[in-house]
């Protein structure tokens, strides 16, 4: 292999890490949660209004809690977790 093929290779690894960085800080981002809440909120709500529950308005709060709990990290049992891993 000659020195152009080598940097092109290391350019192209350069470029995949960068976008795999994006890609993880996008997944791990707080705006991408709250976009999510925030969907899930209204369409909960509108299916909680289509179906005439009452109190939809509070009712779609529940599943949207229950999407900001999924995201959380919660050290303490990701590191009993670990721990039992290991």
């Amino acid at each position: 292999m000659q020195a152009a093929d080598f940097e092109k290779e290391i350019q192209k690894m350069h470029a995949r890490n960068k976008r795999v960085e994006l890609d993880k800080s996008w997944e791990t981002s707080n705006f991408r949660r709250i976009v999510i809440a925030v969907g899930t909120y209204i369409l909960s709500l509108i299916l909680f209004l289509l179906i005439e529950a009452p109190n939809p308005f509070i009712a779609a709060l529940v599943p949207t809690f229950g999407f900001i709990l999924s995201t959380l990290t919660l050290p303490f049992l990701k590191l009993w977790w670990q721990k039992t891993r290991s």
